[in-house]
């Protein structure tokens, strides 16, 4: 049974708008920091430790908003919960600009991840909700917005820093998150002037937790967590150490680092282009997840084998392997067959896929601590990588997650 399908811009213009521009701000506070470490540590002291858990608070952050997003737009409503991310997305950057210490350091980065968080959770529910009849076209256009914004904040970062100061290259974020608060402000300001409900303004069909609790018997939301877990893990341990590990190994510059910083994030974008909408069209999503698992495999053997050698390539493969992360997005409306179930699904997944991928940022740390190399943390990451094909397989058959509860007689 189709979805009838409408004009894009017709009565969701505010939206569409909000959508985009939340995208774009929930990974600029992941990526922004790593390649300004060291300035930063110039006014606040941070160790290596230290460095492994502001690394580590991206997945813990987004998985503990696995299970509070849900319960907060269940209460407050799907628009007034990513108002509350946008305001939370304004306020940490602040707070890291202004800390003086190291635990306000941390304060601010857990508020401002929160809010991320939040927009993890409440975006694909809510392009289910508002975009039936365009959930690939709107996945892809925010999924590439993911991307871009990963890649924007390393480049920049480091240049704004150096003309004026690491408070000013954290604050800078606070401003275009505000931009993302304007069309959610402004939808329930207009839906409030002209008493207004119409079909996209019924209530949010929040998971029930029974549903939520029967995840855990769909091989399919398996499958998907794992996938998850292998994409997170890899790109927040990269995003915390990579600049460490490029400068180390390959010999580049804390400028020439930051640039290969924005080059994985940048690999990212032609796979959030066009992955949404294949696996919108393929019967076998599992064939992309065997070529993302191959290019992590790629990357990080080269590194390990000759990091001097097409450095740009070895880290162009890595950021290249995520591709299965905007496959993840999809799979969320695309293996489910109601908005109730897509919540459930959403939540189930993203929770424990960055409770797992926040193993990344500490592991590879207290490996590399242990041993003084970095040949140990990158086999550890090439391994977990080759972790996904066990996702593929299952993967290989479209099921949808009711049909596999449902099955199980739960």
């Amino acid at each position: 049974m189709g979805v009838e399908r409408r004009p894009l811009w017709a009565g969701r213009t505010l939206a569409l708008l909000g959508i985009l521009l939340v995208a774009l701000n929930i990974r600029t506070a992941v990526a922004a920091l790593s390649p300004i470490i060291p300035r930063i540590a110039e006014d606040i002291p941070i160790n290596g430790v230290g460095i492994g858990f502001l690394g580590m608070l991206p997945p813990i952050a987004f998985a503990a908003s696995g299970i509070a997003a849900p319960v907060v737009a269940r209460r407050f409503g799907l628009e007034n919960a990513l108002i509350l991310a946008c305001v939370a997305m304004v306020a940490g950057p602040l707070l890291r600009a202004l800390a003086l210490d190291y635990l306000t350091l941390v304060v601010g980065s857990i508020v401002v991840l929160a809010g991320m968080g939040f927009g993890n959770i409440l975006l694909p529910p809510i392009v289910k909700k508002y975009f039936p009849d365009r959930i690939g076209l709107v996945t892809t256009a925010y999924a590439t917005l993911l991307s871009v914004s990963a890649t924007i904040a390393p480049i920049i970062a480091e240049p704004v820093a150096a003309a004026a100061g690491w408070r000013t290259s954290v604050a800078l974020w606070a401003v275009l998150a505000f931009t993302a608060l304007v069309p959610w402000v402004g939808l329930r300001i207009e839906r409030a002037l002209h008493h207004r409900r119409d079909p996209d303004d019924t209530p949010v069909p929040e998971a029930q937790p029974e549903l939520l609790g029967r995840m855990w018997h769909s091989r399919t939301a398996w499958a998907i967590t794992l996938t998850f877990i292998v994409s997170s893990l890899s790109a927040y341990a990269c995003f915390a150490w990579l600049p460490s590990i490029l400068v180390d190994i390959a010999g580049t510059s804390a400028l020439e680092a930051g640039a290969l910083v924005g080059l994985f994030a940048l690999m990212g974008l032609p796979a959030a282009l066009v992955v949404p909408i294949l696996a919108a069209r393929m019967r076998n999503v599992g064939v992309l997840i065997h070529v993302g698992v191959a290019l992590f495999v790629l990357g990080y053997g080269g590194l390990l084998i000759a990091p001097t050698t097409a450095t740009w390539l070895w880290v162009a493969l890595i950021g290249s392997g995520p591709l299965i992360f905007p496959l993840c997005l999809a799979l969320i409306n695309l293996r489910t067959r109601t908005p109730r179930a897509s919540v459930a699904l959403s939540g189930f997944v993203q929770s424990i896929g960055y409770a797992g991928g926040s193993l990344g940022p500490l592991v590879v740390g207290v490996i590399h601590t242990a041993t003084d190399s970095w040949t140990p943390p990158l086999l550890f990451l090439l391994a977990t990588s080759l972790a996904g094909s066990v996702a593929g397989i299952i993967l290989a058959k479209p099921r949808f997650v009711e049909d596999e509860i449902a099955a199980r007689g739960t």
